[in-house]
């Protein structure tokens, strides 16, 4: 049996995925990226590697994506974008929309059967609609960037955060608080807002049903909800939404 290594350094985590020859994924392991997203994948490989008890002349090729691939030595660089379509078709053989929150950029990416990308549309600019958006009002409430989706359940009257800049919206924020509002009601206001920009990044390139959301703030169900409401459509969410383009990438080294 032979292997491919998909590897996603991206700002906020470093992702690893191991598939076999037959498409399986095998293993997978992420990392907090730090100072060096390169070594902590290098850390990583190795942890996979030791796990499965595979000889690495047993791994064909390596691709790399994500912020830190072209600081990674793989056999390939390949864009996010691209890995992402790849990963979520391998996942869900109808998608045709994918929403992406990572921790510094948001992407909406339309797709046709079997991964091909047609159109996308990104945020890279500011923090606004990302996961560092959600970390900043997290610390502003003094409440842990996990513990966000399950306050934003428990919301009797949502606030109302207007403004798209993060800077602006952590004062929404924090004059929410003075003036006596839940934690509950601003964080669903912080994940409408976040909701907001996505939904209408995705106007821009048009909705088209399946729609998989993905990246690390999939896992918040206050935003996984409030973009569903927005956009008036299920969502689907991998059980490992982070690893996506990761897994993306390295079913891109079995098939090239």
């Amino acid at each position: 049996m032979q292997y491919c290594l998909g590897v996603d350094i991206g700002s906020l985590t470093t992702k690893v995925v191991l598939v076999n020859e037959e498409r399986n994924i095998v293993s997978w392991a992420t990392k907090r990226s730090g100072y060096s997203g390169k070594e902590h994948a290098f850390k990583l490989i190795d942890t996979l590697l030791t796990e499965e008890d595979i000889p690495r002349d047993k791994v064909i090729k390596t691709i790399a994506t994500g912020y830190g691939r072209i600081t990674f030595p793989a056999d390939r660089e390949v864009s996010e974008i691209t890995c992402q379509a790849k990963g979520v078709s391998h996942l869900f053989s109808q998608a045709r929309t994918i929403i992406d929150i990572g921790g510094q950029d948001s992407k909406v990416i339309k797709i046709l059967p079997g991964g091909k990308v047609i159109d996308f549309a990104m945020n890279d600019k500011c923090a606004a609609g990302t996961g560092r958006f959600l970390e900043v009002m997290a610390n502003a409430l003094e409440v842990e960037i996990d513990e966000l989706g399950g306050l934003a359940d428990k919301a009797q009257n949502t606030c109302s955060i207007s403004s798209f800049c993060t800077v602006f919206a952590e004062s929404e924020v924090i004059s929410h608080v003075a003036a006596g509002a839940s934690k509950q009601d601003i964080v669903a206001g912080v994940s409408y807002s976040v909701a907001e920009r996505v939904a209408a990044m995705t106007a821009g390139i048009g909705l088209e049903p399946e729609l998989v959301f993905t990246g690390g703030v999939a896992r918040n169900g206050g935003v996984a909800k409030a973009l569903s409401d927005h956009l008036s459509t299920d969502i689907k969410i991998p059980e490992n939404p982070v690893i996506t383009a990761a897994l993306g990438a390295a079913l891109i080294g079995i098939v090239s």
